[in-house]
C-alpha cells in the first residue's frame, strides 16, 4: 500500500515536472529562417566560398538539427509552394498548391486585359484552407511578419498569409493581406504586422509605362495605409519607419529585389541600392514585432538563392546563401541582447527543397570552390576523359551543356555571370528531390531531429509555442 501511494506520488511530482519544464519551454517568439532551393550542396560551397573548409556558417554553429524530406503530394520533386505550406500548415499538398487541403487541384489563373495573370480561376469547391502557423499566432495574440527577397506574392511568403490554388495567382494573393478589402484572408484577424519584399505591382493600379499593375484598379497600398500601415518603397523609408504601426515594405517596383552581389555593388540612387539587405531588413522586422508583449512569429526567406540555382549561376547562389546566413547571425545577436540564453526564442533554418548543384571532381583543399578543379596531390587542374578542364561546381541540368566540352580556365568560371556546366540540357534548371537540412536553437529546439518529413515541423512548431 505504501510502495503503490509512493508510487503515486512520485508520478505526480514526476508529471508536475515534466508539465512545468513543458510549459517553460513555450517560446514566447519563433523566427523560421528559409532559404529557398538552399540544398546541402549550397550550403557546404557557400561556407567554402566565405569561411574555408575549416570554417562555419553561422547556421553551421546552431546545435540541433535534422533532416528533412521534401516531396509533395503529387511529386517525388517538390515546388517551393507546396514545401512551405508543409512547414507552415501541416499538411502535404499538390505542386502549386500554397496552404490548402491535400485534395485541392493547381488551377492556373487567367490572363486579365491587361495580359498579366491577374484572373484568379481557383473555384469555391476546390480545396479548403489549412491554418498556417502565422494565422495561429495571431489568433493567440501574438505579432506577425513575412519577408522576403522576391516578391512579397511569390510562394514562399504567400504560404505564411495566404492561401489559393495555384501560387501564380499573385494579384489575389496580393489582396488577401489587405484587412477588409475584396479577397482579404479573415483568418488574419486585423492584419499581418510587418510585411516587406518586392512585386509593388501587384499592389498597385495597372502602368502602361511598365504594363504592370492590377486591372482591377485597386491600389492596396494606400488601403493598406489607410488602415494604419506605414509604406515604404526604400531603405531609408524602411529605417524612419515608427514601431508602433503595422508596416509594409515593397522594394522593388515590379520584381524581387536583386541579387546580393548587385545590391551591394549598385549604383548610388538606382533601386537596388536604396533595397535594404536581409539582415537589416530582418532587425527592423524584430524591432516591429517585438513592441507586442504577447511575442512574435517571423518569417525570413533569402528567395533568391533559388533563382540564382535555376540559371545555374553559382556564384550568385552562394552570396545569397551568405547574405542569408549574415541574416541569421544578426537576428541571434538581437535576439540575445534581450534573452542571452534564447530561453523565450526558437530559431529555425531550414530549406524548402534542393537543387542540382553538386561538388565535383577531388580539388586539392583551398582551391576557390568556384573555381576549376585542380588535384589535391599536384595542384594541376584535373581534365576530363577528353583531356578538358573543367569547374568544381557542376549542375545536373540547366540551360549550360556544351555538345562539345572545350578548356574552362579560372578567369572564366570565378565571374560573376558564369553558367556552370549541365549534364542534361534543360532551359531552366530543376529543383532536387534530396533531403534538405534543419539548424536550431533555442526554446523548443531540442525537438529538431532525425530525419523528419516536412510537415511533421509544423507540429514542432505549434508544440514550441505551447499551441
Amino acid at each position: 500500500m505504501k510502495r503503490n501511494l509512493h508510487r503515486s506520488l512520485l508520478a505526480l511530482a514526476v508529471g508536475t515536472a515534466f508539465s512545468q519544464a513543458a510549459v517553460a519551454a513555450d517560446a514566447k517568439n519563433i523566427i523560421f529562417f528559409l532559404g529557398d532551393g538552399m540544398g546541402p550542396a549550397t550550403v557546404t560551397a557557400s561556407r567554402i566560398y566565405k569561411y574555408g573548409e575549416d570554417g562555419s556558417l553561422t547556421m553551421d554553429k546552431l546545435e540541433r538539427t535534422a533532416r528533412i524530406k521534401t516531396f509533395s503530394n503529387d511529386a517525388q520533386t517538390t515546388d517551393s509552394a507546396p514545401s512551405m505550406a508543409a512547414y507552415m500548415t501541416g499538411v502535404k499538398m499538390n505542386n502549386e498548391v500554397i496552404s490548402m487541403s491535400a485534395e485541392t487541384v493547381a488551377t492556373d489563373p487567367g490572363k486579365d486585359a491587361n495580359g498579366n495573370l491577374g484572373v484568379n480561376n481557383c473555384a469555391a469547391t476546390n480545396g479548403k484552407p489549412a491554418v498556417t502557423i502565422l494565422e495561429l499566432a495571431k489568433a493567440k495574440g501574438k505579432a506577425v511578419g513575412s519577408i522576403t527577397t522576391t516578391e512579397l506574392t511569390h510562394a514562399t511568403p504567400a504560404a505564411t498569409f495566404s492561401h489559393i490554388c495555384n501560387r501564380n495567382a499573385q494579384y489575389a494573393i496580393a489582396a488577401q493581406v489587405v484587412p477588409g478589402g475584396a479577397g482579404y484572408n479573415s483568418a488574419l484577424g486585423d492584419g499581418v504586422d510587418v510585411l516587406m519584399g518586392g512585386g509593388r505591382n501587384h499592389f498597385t493600379p495597372f502602368d502602361a509605362t511598365n504594363k504592370g499593375g492590377r486591372a482591377d484598379g485597386r491600389d492596396l497600398l494606400a488601403e493598406l495605409k489607410a488602415k494604419g500601415y506605414t509604406v515604404a518603397a526604400t531603405k531609408a523609408e524602411m529605417a524612419a519607419a515608427p514601431l508602433d504601426k503595422k508596416f509594409i515594405g515593397l522594394y522593388s517596383a515590379k520584381s524581387h529585389l536583386q541579387y546580393e552581389l548587385d545590391r551591394a555593388s549598385a549604383a548610388a540612387g538606382s533601386e537596388g541600392a536604396n533595397q535594404p539587405s536581409l539582415a537589416e531588413m530582418t532587425t527592423k522586422a524584430m524591432d516591429l514585432l517585438s513592441k507586442n508583449p504577447n511575442g512574435y512569429f517571423l518569417m525570413v526567406e533569402g528567395g533568391r538563392i533559388d533563382h540564382a540555382l535555376h540559371g545555374t549561376n553559382a556564384k550568385r547562389a552562394l552570396v545569397d546563401t551568405i547574405a542569408f546566413d549574415d541574416a541569421i547571425k544578426a537576428a541571434l545577436d538581437k535576439a540575445k541582447v534581450l534573452d542571452p540564453e534564447l530561453k523565450n526564442t526558437l530559431i529555425v533554418v531550414t530549406a524548402d527543397h534542393d537543387h542540382t548543384l553538386t561538388i565535383n571532381g577531388y580539388s586539392k583543399r583551398g582551391n576557390p570552390i568556384l573555381d576549376i578543379n585542380r588535384g589535391y596531390r599536384d595542384n594541376k587542374p584535373g581534365t576530363d576523359a577528353d583531356g578538358n578542364t573543367y569547374s568544381t561546381l557542376v549542375f545536373g541540368n540547366g540551360p549550360n551543356r556544351p555538345n562539345v566540352r572545350t578548356n574552362l580556365d579560372s578567369a572564366t568560371v570565378q565571374g560573376n555571370d558564369y553558367l556552370q556546366e549541365a549534364g542534361v540540357r534543360l532551359s531552366s534548371e530543376t529543383h532536387g528531390g534530396g533531403d534538405v537540412k534543419l539548424f536550431a536553437t533555442g526554446s523548443g529546439a531540442k525537438a529538431f531531429k532525425g530525419t523528419l518529413d516536412n510537415t511533421k515541423v509544423f507540429a514542432l512548431l505549434k508544440s514550441a509555442f505551447g499551441f
